[in-house]
């Protein structure tokens, strides 16, 4: 082989952020895509300030973000009876240099799709195409077995293979066949989208409720001219039994089917009830993940994204940390070349530190503020101060972000993961 190619194995968020980095610094690469036809699927996730800067480095504009979400301006967690337990601003509100955003998962999707058809042409993907295996070869080259839709099997050679192959990857199956399997703790989770009027600042990210049962909401589009935006919410309640997790995923659900657990839930600033009885649209999904292995590394392939660290969607990490793993991918290729040592340095970097952030979304992530309010005083209070202080709750809020990536003076003052311009010498 007289050229270094790499093969992404999938076409989501991370595999096709990967597609653009590795255009953009020069490198050959040909992605794999199960699916014939890619298509705007899901609703709305929250991008972080990390993940954000990376997007505007790869020359997405913010411009074309706002064309599919919205800057995020406030978080804030409020408690089952309305009161607020602690808020504090995100994205350019709170200093960052960056914008957080509320999208829709589906758009943005499609944006990174076209921009990359755009820039590196429909010869660089192959719809229809599915990775199932691997095999590192003794000459230090690696061949992908892919499975067309009709059936047959193709082989393929490269210099590395990246499996972004969600959380049912086959790349990790084969990698760590001794895995355990798909990890549910019992929570269920019913995701929508309503028009209907922004909350508190506009642009606010709401966690509402308790640790047992709770919503989250915020705007993934601008108001029209009557005042509505496309409002995202996800309900989710955490049933006692979690012996087998339900095996369906954004499978089509109906209100009625959940509406229960959230019919009194009324204030004078939100009525859930109608909230959710305004969907244009309802999925259900149980709240899965994996737990973390200890590598990403096989020689010359490595996983990303779901495949790698597939995890609780408590803390909006999932896209934004695949985003990044893209990117520090890129990176790591640039400074040791189309080669196991990048991959290596890539693994060394990020797989021990994300494995902790699975287990800490397990552990409710952001919204673990709520089971110390529920452990200290069962969710009712007058005064938050007074059951946990202010201090305790930034805190709490800083280790999160610290752990997660996205500390602000760390990330302000960080450089740049890719240099302007940088490329790989091939």
């Amino acid at each position: 082989m007289t050229q270094a190619q790499v093969m992404i194995a999938g076409g989501g968020i991370g595999g096709l952020t990967l597609a653009l980095t590795l255009d953009q610094i020069g490198v050959p690469f040909v992605l794999f895509e199960s699916v014939g036809v890619l298509k705007p699927l899901g609703v709305g996730i929250n991008i972080q300030p990390n993940a954000i800067r990376e997007l505007l480095e790869l020359g997405i504009t913010t411009e074309e973000l706002d064309r599919v979400g919205l800057p995020t301006q406030e978080w804030a967690l409020v408690g089952q009876s309305g009161s607020e337990i602690h808020a504090e601003p995100r994205g350019l509100k709170a200093g960052y240099r960056w914008p957080q955003y509320g999208v829709h998962r589906g758009q943005l999707h499609m944006m990174l799709y076209d921009k990359l058809l755009a820039r590196a042409g429909a010869s660089r993907v192959r719809l229809g195409s599915r990775v199932t295996g691997y095999r590192n070869n003794p000459d230090g080259t690696v061949t992908a077995t892919v499975e067309q839709q009709d059936g047959n099997l193709s082989y393929h050679h490269g210099t590395l293979l990246i499996g972004a192959d969600g959380i049912h990857s086959a790349v990790r199956a084969q990698m760590h066949p001794e895995q355990p399997p798909i990890h549910w703790g019992g929570a269920m989770m019913w995701r929508g989208t309503t028009r209907a009027r922004p909350l508190r600042t506009g642009a606010s990210f709401i966690g509402l409720g308790t640790h047992k049962q709770r919503m989250v909401i915020y705007p993934i589009s601008a108001p029209d001219e009557d005042g509505l935006a496309s409002i995202n919410w996800i309900a989710e309640v955490t049933y006692d039994s979690a012996e087998q997790y339900p095996t369906g995923w954004f499978r089509p659900a109906r209100v009625e089917d959940f509406i229960e657990h959230f019919e009194d839930w009324t204030y004078d600033w939100l009525d859930v009830k109608e909230l959710l009885k305004g969907a244009e649209l309802v999925f259900e999904n149980p709240m899965i993940d994996r737990d973390p292995v200890p590598t990403w590394q096989d020689r010359n392939v490595a996983l990303m994204g779901d495949a790698a660290h597939a995890m609780y969607p408590t803390g909006s990490n999932g896209a934004s940390q695949a985003i990044i793993d893209a990117r520090v991918l890129g990176a790591k290729m640039i400074a040791h070349g189309v080669s196991p040592d990048a991959l290596s340095a890539y693994d060394e970097q990020l797989c021990g530190p994300v494995s902790q952030l699975i287990l800490r979304n397990r552990g409710a992530g952001p919204f673990g503020l709520l089971d110390i309010v529920n452990d200290r005083c069962d969710g009712i209070f007058d005064d938050i101060d007074a059951v946990v202080s202010p201090e305790e709750r930034s805190a709490f809020m800083a280790d999160y972000k610290a752990m997660a990536g996205f500390a602000i003076d760390a990330l302000n003052s960080s450089p740049p993961t890719i240099a302007a311009g940088a490329t790989v010498s091939i």
